[in-house]
């Protein structure tokens, strides 16, 4: 006899238990109040915020988001209403959508990362994700990229997990020459789950303007054209760590998502879709259904097959 669909598509994405393994990736849904009026958000397994910040960010000057073919390049830079703002103003509206929300954060060193972690001590998140890859950044002329350094990326995690109360995601970039070893410093260190994969840093040119497209230059490239490269990259630190993936990077379909779990990921987020449709998580859930209840098997029997 079947399970039932709910009982086929629950997972457990390191300690947090889901109902299923669609949630929504950091940047691409506000801060998980913006899409209620197209869905019934509490039907997704979990919902990642906007990255926070410490204080308030404008981000970076417009243009700042352009089109490309099978994705989009942006250069936002973290745009956000900073911490204290967010628990006042969407923070309550957020813990009564009856859903796992994992609160993205990121900081320009290890002290503004255990900065904004403090901020959430006694704060029921289900999680915090560190964003230590973010491609658009810059500060004082500057990026650091903490995910393209083993060392940096191991110290980051090790400070906030000695102060937070919730499990750890480390969110990770493709852009770097061994991930399963910076994977594998980020979990040392103490995170519970691996994020893969960031945005791919890119360019767009006006060859008519003969000018950079982006006001910052470059963006990040997202959507379906970076999947193939999320797909490896799950399944190169599969191989090496059994530690819990939460998969990203152009997922589009039931399909798509499926390929992500075939490959490693225990769960997936769905990120640029969600620009294009507003409904998207949910048609990727739906799909995503159909295809485990076709197999006939629950679908932590697929993760990591391949």
């Amino acid at each position: 006899m079947s399970a039932s669909n709910g009982n086929q598509m629950a997972v457990n994405l390191g300690p947090l238990a889901l109902k299923n393994p669609v949630l929504v990736a950091a940047g691409t849904f506000g801060y998980g109040l913006e899409f209620r009026e197209f869905f019934d958000v509490s039907v997704l397994g979990g919902i990642v915020t906007k990255t926070l910040t410490l204080k308030p960010r404008e981000g970076n000057p417009a243009p700042r988001v352009v089109e490309t073919p099978s994705g989009m390049l942006n250069a936002v830079g973290l745009q956000n209403v900073g911490v204290d703002e967010f628990l006042k103003l969407k923070w309550p509206e957020l813990a009564a959508l009856n859903v796992p929300v994992i609160v993205s954060i990121a900081g320009f060193s290890e002290a503004e990362f255990v900065a904004a972690a403090e901020r959430f001590a006694g704060v029921a998140v289900a999680a915090l994700e560190l964003n230590l890859s973010c491609p658009n950044v810059a500060h004082g002329g500057d990026t650091r990229f903490f995910a393209q350094s083993a060392e940096q990326t191991a110290a980051a995690v090790r400070a906030v997990k000695r102060v937070a109360k919730v499990p750890i995601f480390a969110k990770l970039s493709a852009e770097v020459a061994d991930l399963p070893t910076i994977a594998k410093a980020a979990v040392d260190a103490g995170a519970d789950v691996l994020t893969l994969i960031n945005t791919i840093a890119g360019m767009a040119i006006d060859v008519d303007q003969e000018t950079p497209v982006l006001a910052n230059r470059t963006g990040g490239l997202s959507g379906p054209a970076i999947r193939p490269i999320a797909v490896r990259c799950i399944w190169e630190v599969r191989q090496a760590l059994k530690t819990p993936i939460l998969g990203l990077g152009g997922v589009a379909s039931g399909r798509d998502a499926l390929e992500m779990i075939l490959a490693g990921a225990h769960a997936v987020a769905v990120g640029t879709a969600n620009f294009w449709n507003p409904r998207a998580p949910k048609i990727v859930l739906d799909e995503l259904t159909a295809l485990v209840t076709k197999k006939n098997k629950p679908i932590r029997d697929l993760i990591g097959i391949c």
